[in-house]
Parts: structure tokens; sequence; C-alpha cells
């Protein structure tokens, strides 16, 4: 599983930037596996979690009329670095003394050689412009968004997006992950998706080393999930440190309880964690209405074919369509998303409560987001714009619904063949 990591001068540091409940849970393997690292990553692992005031309930195991940490409202960072616990994002799971809640963006990522973002989709932009100037030129990420980034210029993908504000190589991790069962330590599985570039970790050693090359290595291309030349110009990863490859990747996030998967398609598992979202809305109505398991096994095969087709149209020349149906970031995660997922959820409730989706997530998401909705709408004007949503009548349908267009009883005959 390892066999490319030898023994090298300098560990790599890493940081993930968020901590909802998700980000928490990746946070939690990351530091595990850090710890155990065998002189590959440095064992202290950064968390940024974006500063509010909390307080500790008196129902809480962790209040203690007499101790200051309940007494009134305190910093988050605060009390998960003295709890080793977030108890507002990710309550009763411990969490690694080696992870460290830090409330400065910049200051978390310093001289880290690995980001991982995990963050909701719509403030990426936004960190990213903070981030710009502050990280390692050759540092590299991996990406857990959930989302697809839709502006002017068309559709992309997340990954590729924080690549380019950033001047750095960015992979992605998606799978069939509901993150409460990952922090628990119930088994699943994910996927990885990166293509390392092909100059990582043959930076020329420094010149004063004895055996220093002679070709000084500044920068250099490599192909986006485009097919073509990306405008950013990679740094490459100095050898000193052990390569990031397939190898390092599985190391820093397989544990005994989520094993992980490494593969090339970086298109492929960003879609299925982004479009899957969008499927699981509509199974969650169907749900709501009380049309049973088949109807909602209809949804979901209209759901993997239009995943699959909007891959194919969209990142053709990378995309590999196996990774739909053979990867944890493909039909697993589909079915785990429509079947306990947080859109299906909040999107059953909708039903059952005659309320929009957004008043469900504001009463059961501890001020988090959904991203479905978010998707849904940004994937209907990239669709919209080219004139496809026929082609796409699923995806079509669920923005209808949330704009108040159609009814969810609707929805059998706007599929109908």
């Amino acid at each position: 599983m390892v066999g490319s990591l030898g023994p090298n001068s300098r560990k790599h540091k890493v940081t993930v930037v968020g901590s909802g409940n998700w980000g928490t849970a990746i946070a939690k393997i990351v530091a595990e596996n850090a710890a155990n690292s065998n002189g590959i990553f440095e064992e202290k692992v950064e968390m940024w979690v974006y500063e509010e005031k909390i307080e500790i309930p008196e129902t809480s195991p962790h209040y203690d009329a007499s101790s200051p940490l309940c007494q009134g409202e305190q910093n988050l960072t605060d009390v998960i670095n003295k709890l080793n616990e977030n108890i507002k994002y990710l309550p009763g799971v411990r969490l690694p003394t080696n992870l460290h809640a830090n409330p400065s963006l910049e200051d978390a990522v310093k001289d880290s050689t690995i980001l991982v973002f995990n963050l909701p989709h719509q403030f990426i932009l936004r960190i990213c412009d903070q981030l710009k100037g502050k990280i390692l030129p050759y540092a590299r990420g991996i990406s857990c968004i959930k989302g697809v980034d839709v502006n002017e210029n068309g559709i992309h993908l997340f990954s590729e997006t924080i690549g380019k504000r950033l001047g750095i190589y960015c992979g992605a991790l998606s799978g069939a992950n509901i993150a409460n069962e990952v922090a628990q330590e119930k088994w699943s599985e994910t996927s990885i998706a990166y293509d390392p570039p092909h100059l990582d970790s043959k930076c020329p050693t420094p010149h004063r080393s004895p055996n220093s090359s002679t070709v000084d290595i500044v920068e250099f291309e490599h192909k986006d999930t485009s097919g073509q030349i990306s405008d950013v110009k990679l740094q490459p990863v100095p050898n000193e440190y052990p390569p990031v490859d397939h190898a390092l990747l599985k190391r820093l996030f397989h544990r005994p309880y989520f094993h992980a998967s490494v593969v090339n398609d970086v298109a492929g598992v960003s879609l299925g964690g982004a479009l899957k979202n969008i499927v699981a809305l509509a199974a969650g109505w169907v749900d709501g209405m009380g049309w049973g398991d088949n109807a909602k096994a209809a949804v979901m095969r209209v759901g993997l074919l239009e995943m699959v087709k909007f891959g194919e149209k969209f990142f053709g020349a990378t995309i590999e369509n196996r990774t739909f149906t053979e990867e944890s970031a493909g039909v697993a995660d589909l079915i785990t998303s429509c079947s306990g997922g947080r859109n299906f959820r909040c999107a059953r409730l909708s039903i059952e409560r005659n309320l929009p989706v957004e008043e469900i997530e504001k009463t059961e998401l501890n001020g988090q987001k959904l991203q479905g909705t978010l998707t849904a709408i940004e994937v209907n004007r990239f669709l919209s714009k080219q004139g496809l949503e026929n082609e796409f009548p699923l995806f079509t349908a669920v923005y209808q619904i949330l704009q108040g267009k159609m009814s969810v009883a609707d929805i059998p005959h706007h599929l109908e063949c």
C-alpha cells in the first residue's frame, strides 16, 4: 500500500480547512493517521474553524457548573481544544489530541504542504481569496466539497477552482460517507481522485547539496479535467518530502473503519459527490409522498443516468463512466444519499410538514446548509443557458419544484418516457 514512501528529510504538514460535521470527521481521520505516520506527516494537524460563540448546555456530559468553560458563551475553538470534541457540529465524538482547532485561517495553513478543503461550497471562493499568497507555492490539495462551480465561463469542478485560484494542484474525495457514521467509526468506504502531477517530488536537490541537480525546475505544465493544458503553472513538490501520490493519500485517509480507494478520475469523483445531492432531494420528496421503494428506485435510476450523461457531455475528455458504477463516489454514494443523507431527510420532512425545504433546513441542520438545493439551482442555470434542460428531466424537475413552479406530484409525468 505504501511502497513508494521512503525516507525523506521533511514531513508533510496537513491542514483541514473547515470544521462542520463532515470537516471535523475528516480531520479526525487525518489526525489519527498523522499520529501514526512513521515520519511521513507532522503529528500536529491544524483544523481551521470559523470562530463563533457557543454555550455548553446543561444537558451535555461536559457540563460542570464550576468550570470556566461553562460560564456563559465561549469560543468554539477553545471548547474543541479543551474538550477534544466539536460539541456543536459533531457532538459525542472524541477527537484526537493532536488535532488543533485554529480560528486563524492564515496561521492554520502556514507551512502546510497538504490542504484538505471541507466546507460548504458557497464559501470556497472567499476562502481561496483569503488564502492567496498565504500558502506554500508547492502545496497540494484535496477537495471534499460537494458541488460544482458555475459562472459565466461555464461549469467547473471545485477541485480545479481551488487549484486555479491558489496556483496549486487539487484532487477530490467523495463517497458514501454520512459524516456521523464515519465519525462513530462505523465501517464505510470512500473514493479519492488524484492524478499526480508528473514532476512532483522530482524537484532538484538544494544547490548546497553535493549531489545537487544542474536543472532548476521552477514550474511545469499539467492537463486539467478538460484534457487541455491548465492555465496554472505548478511548482513541483521538493524531493525533501515524500511524494504526494496515491500511496501517500491512502496513508493519510485510509482507516480500518474508513476504506479509501485512490483513482485518477477527478471529474467522475467530483461530479458523483455533487450531482447525487440533486437526486437525493427528489428521492426525499417521493418518500415523503408515501409512494414507496419502487418509486424511489425509479428516481435513483434516472438520476444515475443523468449523472453519467452530464459527465460525458461536459467532462468527456477525462471522465471514466465506470467511476459512477464501481466507485463509492458513484452509485454507492447515490444509494446512501437517497436513504439517509441530509438532503433526502430534509426533502422528506418538507412534504410531511408541508413546508419549503429551506424552512426545514433552518430547523434541522444546526446552522449548516444543504448542498443539494444550491447545486440544483447552479446546474439548472448552466443547463438553461446551454438549452439542455429537456435532456436532464430529473435535474430540471428538482429545480422547478424548488422554485415553486412544479408540484412533487408531477414528477412521474415529467419523467415519463
